[in-house]
C-alpha cells in the first residue's frame, strides 16, 4: 500500500511529513513525499532545493521505509498533483498540512486543502503545523 504526503518546506509541511513518515512505519507502506510549486515565483520557498532533496532523502532512508519523492516545479497545481499521484498509485492516505486563511484569501487563491479533502477518493489526514501526536 501506499501513502502520499503533499510537502513544503514550512511549519505545515514538516508536521505533515513528520506523520506521514509515522504512518507508513505502522502501515508498512511505501511512502510518496510530492513537492510542487505553481512555478510562478522567482524565488520559490515552496519548491525543495537540491540540498533540501538530499536531506529529505536521507532523513527518510533513516527512517528505515520504502519512499519516493516527486518534485513538480514546472506550474503544477498543488491539489491536482496530490490527488492524481494518490489515484495512481491506489494510495491509502493522503497526508497534508494545513494553514490558516482568511475567508478573502480562500475566494481570490482557492484552497488545495479543501480540493484534497473533498475530491480524495481515500482517507486524507489533516494537520496543523504544531499537531502533537
Amino acid at each position: 500500500m501506499t501513502i502520499v504526503v503533499g510537502y513544503i518546506p514550512s511549519p505545515e509541511g514538516e508536521s505533515a511529513l513528520a506523520r506521514a513518515i509515522l504512518e507508513a512505519k505502522c502501515r508498512e507502506s511505501r511512502l510518496i513525499v510530492v513537492n510542487t510549486s505553481k512555478g510562478d515565483q522567482l524565488i520559490d520557498d515552496k519548491l525543495i532545493d537540491a540540498k533540501q532533496f538530499h536531506d529529505l532523502e536521507a532523513r527518510l532512508s533513516e527512517a528505515g521505509i520504502d519512499f519516493w519523492i516527486e518534485r513538480h516545479p514546472q506550474g503544477a497545481d498543488a491539489a491536482d498533483q496530490i490527488l492524481d499521484i494518490a489515484r495512481a498509485q491506489r494510495a491509502e492516505l493522503i497526508v497534508i498540512g494545513m494553514r490558516k486563511r482568511t475567508p478573502m484569501g480562500k475566494f481570490l487563491m482557492g484552497s488545495n486543502a479543501q480540493r484534497i479533502l473533498l475530491q480524495a477518493s481515500c482517507p486524507v489526514l489533516s494537520l496543523k503545523a504544531s499537531s502533537d501526536w
